[in-house]
């Protein structure tokens, strides 16, 4: 009479088969992760967004800081995931810090306007990273993005994503 049940070698081939399986899900969570919380960072920019916005709309001119786009100091917009929002030259960049992964801690997302020249009654449109800024608009103040750009929401994602 034969013995019924899996061989230790089978048991050991399904065992070596979840391994594999994890093994190869461990990267896509890490990447999901980063990617929801640099999404999740991202609407504390909303404060230093409306300031650049009214001091656009009412003087035709970018705010060099956070004091002249009258927001409070960046090291006062904080965040769960965020240590500072800062305004420089118009654009609006958040670090990444506090309960961040450490993958992400210390690195910038920029939001860069888009305006339409000489019409400052045209809402901004703000660009995220390196998205292509459209037609008959430009771009005011730098790029400082520095996080990788799978672990950017697709919003972000521009012509360096294709490469």
């Amino acid at each position: 009479m034969r013995a019924r049940g899996f061989s230790f070698i089978e048991l050991m081939l399904v065992i070596l088969v979840i391994g594999i399986l994890i093994a190869m899900t461990i990267p896509g969570l890490k990447e999901s992760a980063m990617r929801k919380q640099v999404k999740e960072g991202l609407p504390l920019a909303d404060v230093a967004k409306r300031g650049v916005e009214a001091v656009y709309a009412s003087t035709s001119k970018m705010p060099a800081n956070n004091a002249d786009a009258g927001v409070p100091p960046a090291d006062k917009i904080i965040g769960a995931f965020n240590t500072a929002v800062t305004v420089k030259d118009g654009a609006v960049t958040l670090t990444y810090g506090n309960n961040a992964g450490d993958s992400i801690k210390g690195k910038k997302v920029t939001l860069r306007p888009a305006v339409v020249p000489g019409y400052p009654a045209v809402p901004i449109s703000w660009i995220c990273a390196d998205v292509p800024v459209p037609p008959n608009m430009e771009l005011k103040g730098a790029n400082e993005t520095d996080i990788q750009v799978a672990w950017l929401p697709v919003e972000c994602r521009g012509a360096s994503a294709k490469k």
